[in-house]
């Protein structure tokens, strides 16, 4: 993937973020200006611009806020190529893979017009300012709620009265589920694994539970919460269930998460968002410890139109 160190890229890949024991830890985001009302950047229609990539959970979930709150003319994106490169996240020339804004052939080169220099792992999504020609943030979770809340006068996706319920639930799914994946895949030592492949099948089936008698994981309609959730679920039975060795059982074999699930991929513009052969091809690229010759899978072959016993909607 490699790093940038004072605003100059350098090829050589450290490795996961880093590992303690054999037990993988993710790096913070270091670059987290926010959207604000009065602030220097404020919410505008067609200012800001997202830097992401298809196979990224973590680039998916502003997808998600983007497309369910329809807001693909006000947010312009580029989409960086499935599979790195020595330059890390890279962009073609023309097509879908390329960058109309800046213009640029990998993101590092995004990183590199930071007025500070910036020393850090070169990550997606990015949300880039067009009027200060500036990264605001690379932080996720925080681009997502910014766009929740600031380009939908409604809040419909963080209600002010569920927000406590909604933030329990992001903490949990983030730690359990979402980076719980990559603990697993990522683990170094047979202990490291174990811990972290028991600690997520665990949050699983407390999800499991959870959705028995329940639509959604928060309230009565679709929430941030869901949307924190999906990007795992989209990825489970393609890439981590093979890949990082999650193993234990597939998502379809949850019957409530499974439904769920599909319920989620019914929401108009979720669907468009999910991309299985990319996916593996993202996960299944060559990896000296995961996947040394790079041969992508067939299958499985998974089926998200399949009729669902729920319907959820967007408050």
């Amino acid at each position: 993937m490699g790093v940038m160190i004072e605003g100059t890229y350098h090829q050589d890949d450290p490795g996961p973020d880093s590992t303690r024991g054999g037990a993988y830890e993710r790096a913070k985001s270091t670059l987290r200006d926010w959207i604000t009302p009065t602030g220097p950047f404020q919410a505008a229609p067609g200012r800001y611009h997202l830097f992401v990539a298809w196979n990224c959970p973590w680039a998916h979930r502003t997808l998600l806020v983007r497309a369910v709150l329809g807001l693909e003319h006000a947010i312009s994106i580029s989409i960086a190529q499935p599979r790195r490169t020595a330059d890390g996240w890279v962009f073609d020339k023309t097509g879908a893979f390329s960058d109309p804004v800046l213009k640029v052939s990998a993101l590092h080169e995004v990183y590199g017009k930071q007025p500070a220099p910036y020393t850090g792992r070169v990550t997606v999504p990015v949300l880039w300012d067009k009027n200060t020609s500036q990264i605001v943030s690379n932080e996720s979770a925080d681009i997502a709620r910014m766009l929740a809340l600031y380009f939908d006068p409604g809040r419909r996706l963080v209600p002010k009265a569920l927000e406590a319920e909604i933030e329990s639930w992001n903490a949990r799914i983030h730690s359990k589920i979402n980076n719980g994946v990559y603990r697993a895949g990522f683990a170094r030592t047979q202990e490291a694994y174990d811990s972290a492949v028991t600690e997520l099948f665990t949050a699983l089936q407390t999800l499991e539970s959870h959705l028995k008698d329940k639509t959604t994981l928060v309230g009565e309609t679709l929430t941030e919460a869901d949307l924190r959730l999906f990007p795992t679920l989209a990825r489970f039975d393609v890439a981590y269930h093979y890949a990082f060795k999650c193993n234990l059982a597939k998502l379809s074999d949850f019957p409530n998460l499974w439904d769920y699930a599909r319920a989620l991929y019914a929401v108009p513009g979720i669907a468009d968002t999910v991309k299985p052969d990319i996916y593996k091809a993202g996960y299944f690229s060559p990896s000296e410890l995961r996947n040394p010759l790079g041969i992508i899978p067939k299958g499985p072959q998974v089926d998200w139109t399949k009729p669902t016993h729920r319907n959820i909607t967007l408050g």
